[in-house]
């Protein structure tokens, strides 16, 4: 019940913020506003430097193929593969197709920044920027809520597990992960850019970062998009906390199976997804939350480093390139299965 608390929180909290938002929002401010639409800010780099901006670029471009091809393998293992189509894999389509859309939004822009030299963004790419990255994030949030759910239920409740995750709910789970992150997308989007910009452009990351563009609003910030970042930085903490229990009573039962060769199985597969799931929410949550410094710092690119560009790559690996089914969908071919 934890976890649908959890989901219809996010939704509904959202949904209402956006609607006040909307109706409270001045006039002469969306006026403003528009007028900034011509606007072009100038990204951060991690260096002057120019032979470290090429291995930046570098490094991320080796990262952004490792997450394509992993992600990509993965859907198409599981779409061609029948012995596959069921929740948990099912799940795991929705993962990948949202790592890649994830990973997709940032990376890419940043590497062509670095190898050209080139650190301008135009105002409606920050804004596709905005969206689409609130959009991807929180919808992953939720829905690694709901696999942590499916996990539990196969593990913990196993005789009830076909009852309970019928293809009917494992469809209105993932549609209202997608939803949730669509309505946060859009109520992120439409307070981030309801208030004009003091005149600065200098965004203090590699990406249009939202807690970087409530800096440039102004000395007092935009008061909206920060009560906003609490609120969803409350919700996926109610989301990690439910994701932490689930594990815990997973581990519980494990501890009591029979075999040793079982426990380890299970302790060496579900330990690598806290691990990542711990990652990709605990580094987010504090830098959303850290006061942001007028100086640029480099540990606040590096830290971004570790919720936007290491999950989409590491989570076809840890959910699912270590799985057997998939090792033994891989083994016969992509093109020869049945």
């Amino acid at each position: 019940y934890l976890h649908f608390f959890c989901l219809r929180g996010l939704w509904s909290c959202i949904f209402h913020s956006f609607i006040h938002s909307i109706a409270t929002q001045d006039p002469a401010k969306r006026e403003m506003s528009n007028h900034s639409s011509g606007t072009w800010f100038l990204l951060g780099e991690f260096s002057e430097v120019r032979e470290l901006q090429l291995l930046q670029a570098t490094l991320f471009l080796v990262a952004y193929l490792a997450a394509l091809t992993g992600n990509l393998l993965l859907l198409a293992v599981i779409t061609l593969h029948q012995g596959l189509h069921t929740p948990m894999y099912f799940f795991l389509k929705n993962l990948s197709f949202l790592d890649l859309g994830y990973v997709s939004v940032t990376v890419p822009r940043a590497i062509f920044g670095s190898l050209t030299g080139d650190a301008s963004i135009s105002f409606w790419e920050c804004v596709f920027q905005v969206f689409s990255f609130a959009g991807f994030g929180n919808a992953e949030i939720a829905l690694l809520t709901v696999m942590s759910y499916d996990r539990y239920v196969a593990i913990c409740q196993p005789l009830r597990y076909e009852v309970i995750m019928k293809r009917t709910a494992c469809a209105q789970m993932a549609g209202a992960s997608w939803v949730s992150g669509g309505l946060s997308a859009i109520l992120h989007t439409a307070v981030t850019f309801s208030v004009p910009f003091s005149g600065r452009n200098v965004i203090r990351q590699f990406f249009c970062d939202i807690p970087q563009m409530i800096r440039l609003s102004g000395p007092r910030g935009n008061p909206g998009e920060v009560g906003l970042i609490f609120l969803m930085a409350g919700l996926s903490l109610a989301c990690l906390v439910s994701i932490t229990v689930s594990y815990a009573l997973i581990f519980s039962t494990v501890l009591k199976f029979p075999s040793a060769k079982g426990r380890s199985k299970a302790f060496s597969t579900c330990l690598p997804h806290l691990a990542v799931v711990s990652l990709f929410l605990l580094t987010g949550s504090s830098e959303y939350l850290k006061p942001t410094s007028g100086d640029p710092l480099l540990l606040d690119q590096l830290l971004s480093v570790f919720y936007t560009v290491i999950p989409p790559a590491l989570n076809p690996i840890i959910y699912s390139l270590r799985n057997k089914d998939i090792k033994a969908a891989l083994g016969k071919g992509l093109w020869g299965m049945k």
